[in-house]
């Protein structure tokens, strides 16, 4: 039967698959080839083996996770929201065929400029949803977001990602017992994750990992970063060169630095775009001269 792999424990291996839950071992040559929680794996229920691992839509090495869907950014005016963060947790989404998606929670309590600043920094990179773990503003969305899909949550330590989980799913005892605590404990260097069932169909991922990842991490080459800022698009068609990167050109053949300049694209954005050009710059030349 085919089964999800929700969590992994050296070489055993916890299923979600029809009648429960069993743990198996996996034949040595998966083993040696690798299968990672998020897998949908041949399970052999008479041997107790896992057969086969289906093709994976993607794999992220920080933290192991395999076919993930979405990725939910959460941020909130306090603490103040570390936008380079949320920069690269969009780009290690789109370059991994996940979609991300911003959520300001706490906006019961923000600031009306706050939230007029980052629907504009934000409405032409990637979804919003505006709402509050406190009084239930909009979580009606998220909750539509998120089922039916393996889920993660990602942001800095206190912006509410276990308040949002728990207040849709009445604070399951789960949920509130592992992974609230999980969440909530700022700073983790773990690499490992675990899948929770939340309803049919819908999993989120128990990881702190996505926060520090690295740019130089990203599974693309620096001449390709700009396509990856669906903000940057319509402005990048204007340039005077397709292979354009917008950085060293002059803003006469550059129609994305037109697009700062007009403030068709946020200044502060292109700059963190710059800072990630360069990281990625540089370890391509280290690897290859």
């Amino acid at each position: 039967m085919k089964a999800l792999v929700v969590e992994k424990k050296s070489n055993i291996f916890e299923l979600e698959c029809e009648g429960g839950k069993p743990c198996s071992l996996a034949r040595k040559n998966l083993k040696e080839q690798g299968i990672f929680v998020g897998d949908f794996v041949e399970y052999n229920e008479d041997l107790n083996i896992i057969e086969k691992i289906y093709p994976r839509k993607n794999l992220f090495i920080r933290p192991n996770i395999a076919n993930l869907e979405k990725l939910f950014i959460v941020i909130a005016q306090t603490p103040k929201p570390d936008f380079k963060i949320v920069d690269k947790l969009i780009l290690f989404s789109l370059t991994c065929d996940v979609i991300p998606i911003i959520c300001v929670n706490k906006i019961d309590i923000a600031d009306k400029s706050f939230l007029i600043e980052v629907e504009k920094v934000y409405k032409n990179a990637c979804p919003i949803i505006f709402l509050s773990a406190k009084t239930s503003e909009n979580l009606e969305d998220l909750h539509s977001q998120m089922k039916g899909h393996i889920c993660a949550f990602a942001g800095q330590s206190a912006v509410g990602k276990s308040a949002l989980i728990n207040k849709i799913y009445n604070a399951n005892i789960t949920l509130e017992g592992n992974l609230s605590k999980k969440i909530k404990r700022g700073k983790n260097t773990t690499r490992s994750a675990k899948l929770y069932k939340l309803e049919h169909n819908t999993f989120i991922a128990d990881t702190a990992g996505f926060s520090s990842l690295s740019e130089k991490y990203l599974p693309i080459n620096y001449f390709e970063l700009c396509y990856y800022y669906p903000d940057f698009l319509s402005s990048h068609e204007t340039c005077k060169y397709k292979s354009c990167t917008h950085t060293k050109e002059s803003i006469n053949d550059c129609g994305v630095k037109k697009g700062v300049k007009l403030g068709l694209i946020d200044q502060n954005r292109y700059e963190r775009y710059l800072e990630i050009f360069e990281v990625l710059k540089e370890e391509f030349i280290k690897n290859h001269g």
